[in-house]
């Protein structure tokens, strides 16, 4: 987790032109089962953990931590976002030689697909990490066979950093904001 000094979570419901950025409530438990049920949504993260189980383990308000923010779409939960864990030093993939950045994760529901839901959200997002840690990276990593995700990344200006071998596929790394050289 990311210390976010004067930054209070959480923070004040995010409302973008669509959409609503806030805390997990309980009332979003059965989408957070639908999404992590999901084969759809399963595809490039290791597949669809089984519903049973996910019912039984999930939390009665999934995802309450600092960084995990519902993407709320007319009231309900379509997706969510998690900004403030840090990249696993034993992992490929750093910006800082001493690892740990800020990893953005996003995942929605398939019937949100394609409305552009995740691009607006997640750019929402980092707007509120950048005010609340000016300067700080943030990375994130996809299979690049995920055309949305990389499409995704383009769009909220990413830049690739590297590529490697990670869970049996080749995985995109990139940084926002892009890292300049100094000098």
């Amino acid at each position: 987790m990311i210390d976010l000094g004067p930054a209070a979570w959480p923070p004040a419901p995010i409302k973008t032109e669509r959409l609503v950025l806030r805390e997990s409530e309980t009332r979003d438990r059965a989408a957070c089962i639908e999404l992590f049920a999901s084969p759809e949504v399963g595809t490039y993260i290791g597949g669809p953990r089984p519903r049973d189980e996910i019912e039984r383990t999930a939390p009665e308000a999934p995802g309450r931590r600092p960084g995990f923010f519902v993407v709320e779409l007319d009231g309900a939960m379509i997706g969510f976002i998690q900004l403030l864990d840090r990249r696993d030093v034993e992992r490929p993939g750093h910006v800082r030689p001493e690892g740990g950045e800020a990893e953005i994760g996003c995942m929605f529901l398939p019937e949100a697909w394609g409305y552009g839901y995740a691009a607006e959200a997640c750019a929402a997002a980092l707007d509120w990490f950048a005010d609340a840690l000016p300067g700080e990276p943030v990375v994130l990593t996809t299979q690049t066979a995920n055309a949305r995700s990389m499409s995704l990344a383009a769009k909220l200006g990413f830049t690739e950093v590297e590529r490697f071998e990670e869970y049996g596929a080749e995985q995109w790394f990139g940084v926002w904001p892009p890292v300049t050289p100094s000098g």
